[in-house]
């Protein structure tokens, strides 16, 4: 039996090391949430965290709204969130519990103009915090409790197809121990280190470049945003390519469209433009899907499901604002998509859910290419990150996108407290770069997920919330 029995919310103000162009927004700063649950796990107490930065223009990408505004709204839904948790009482399992509080902010939402990838937010948050203090309480990893069924994960809920079938039935029986790392390229980033004006130079130890960032990490995966201007997008890319093909025999990338195109033809000029260049054709066969190039105002209409299953040569596309609610995926599906992305920030178990209808039509033909795919959201540590990493594990992936090590400089933007026991806990994952940040390890391109797998909901330290700031004494004019 489980039951919220008190919650509470801290907030830190942390600044990028340099700004994250995706889209139409540019992150600079932004405040960081952290969720404190307590859950009563059969009369006991246990205290459970979870953790998110409030990035502007993704859950809603309305270029009219201020992101104080933006703010408030996530800041609303988060605190609902918290009081449906509260106020849900008893429930057999974590996921019954979940789906309770799903279910009641689902019902209040349907009142404010709030849409269901930002309602849903506040859910995820409360939802990872009751996980982490569950696995904390029975003293199990977060893939073993999914894969003995502790959690009461009823997959049949959320997929009538799926009625009687478990996760340990869909996922791998083990989850993923050394995960590569996919380098966002970001719209903005520099790309070379030639091309790098001294001035814009940072001396925190960390590559700034993607030329540096392949040196000093071993990248092989890299995951490339493009902004719906094609003669620069192509200009890019060619760059792009010069760069990587000169320093790697091997490597995978994709493409982010970031919802930059309002109808398949536009994007299908684009593609057919991209593919006809001469200098991207060997660069194009390392392509492993787009993600997300439509307008989510467009994206799974009938129109964009009739046009996508006319075009017979289409890449292999895949959804990600897209996947707002529950049955998002099934959608996508049938308009010609491959499948989605997963993000904690979009629900954890809706994301085990997704893979698991996944891995099912992928048993009844294995020749379609079904995909779940890791994505990022400039997610850092002490506590999103490993979650983050957690859940990728459990549901099997082999890369990963990542990008808040390379925005954010490392977990000095925190507490020194929390920087050396993430490091003591995590010292596969975590060490001190040369100018001593502390910072992710990145070593032939990948990470280590071993302590991650082993703790029990990825984070194995104890962060102090009392560091930060209570959310009842932070003030959003703290934010520019």
């Amino acid at each position: 039996m489980v039951k919220v029995s008190g919650s509470n919310a801290y907030l830190a103000n942390i600044r990028t090391r340099m700004p994250f162009r995706y889209g139409i927004a540019e992150l600079t700063e932004t405040p960081h949430l952290f969720c404190e649950i307590d859950l009563l796990v059969n009369g006991n107490h246990s205290r459970g965290i979870s953790a998110d930065s409030l990035i502007p223009k993704w859950f809603t990408k309305d270029p009219q709204q201020s992101y104080q505004d933006e703010i408030g709204a996530m800041l609303e839904v988060i605190g609902m969130a918290m009081e449906h948790a509260r106020q849900a009482g008893d429930a057999a399992d974590v996921f019954s519990l979940w789906r309770n509080i799903f279910e009641t902010q689902k019902a209040w939402a349907s009142q404010t103009p709030h849409p269901p990838l930002l309602w849903n937010f506040g859910v995820s948050l409360v939802e990872r915090a009751m996980i982490d203090a569950y696995c904390r309480a029975v003293q199990t990893p977060f893939c073993g409790a999914v894969a003995d069924d502790l959690l009461g994960i009823d997959l049949g809920w959320i997929y009538d197809e799926l009625q009687g079938r478990t996760p340990a039935q869909l996922l791998p029986e083990m989850p993923t121990q050394h995960m590569n790392v996919r380098h966002t390229v970001g719209l903005s980033d520099p790309l070379a280190e030639s091309e790098l004006p001294p001035q814009e130079r940072l001396q925190d130890g960390l590559p700034q470049t993607l030329e540096a960032g392949i040196e000093a990490y071993g990248l092989r995966y890299f995951k490339i945003k493009v902004n719906g201007d094609d003669e620069h997008d192509l200009a890019r890319l060619t760059r792009i390519a010069q760069i990587i093909e000169t320093s790697l025999p091997d490597y995978a990338f994709t493409l982010d469209g970031n919802e930059q195109y309002t109808t398949v033809e536009i994007f299908q000029t684009f593609w057919h433009r991209l593919m006809a260049e001469p200098e991207l054709a060997g660069f194009m066969q390392h392509l492993l899907y787009v993600e997300q190039p439509f307008s989510r105002a467009v994206a799974l209409s009938d129109d964009t499901g009739t046009a996508l299953q006319a075009w017979q040569d289409r890449p292999t596309m895949i959804i990600d604002e897209s996947d707002a609610e529950l049955h998002s995926l099934r959608r996508a599906l049938a308009c010609g998509y491959a499948g989605t992305s997963h993000k904690n920030c979009k629900g954890v178990f809706k994301g085990l859910a997704n893979a698991c209808i996944l891995a099912q039509y992928r048993e009844r033909d294995p020749k379609h290419p079904y995909i779940v795919s890791g994505e990022d959201l400039a997610t850092i540590g002490p506590v999103a990150l490993l979650q983050d990493l957690a859940v990728m594990a459990t549901l099997g992936l082999t890369h990963v996108e990542r990008n808040g090590h390379h925005y954010f400089p490392g977990l000095s933007i925190f507490p020194q407290d929390w920087q050396e026991k993430t490091v003591a806990a995590h010292p596969d994952l975590y060490h001190q770069n040369s100018r001593g940040l502390t910072c992710l390890r990145i070593e032939q391109g990948a990470i280590s997920l071993q302590s991650v797998v082993q703790a029990p909901f990825g984070l194995n330290s104890d962060i102090d919330l009392r560091m930060a700031i209570p959310l009842e004494t932070w003030q959003i004019d703290n934010v520019t």
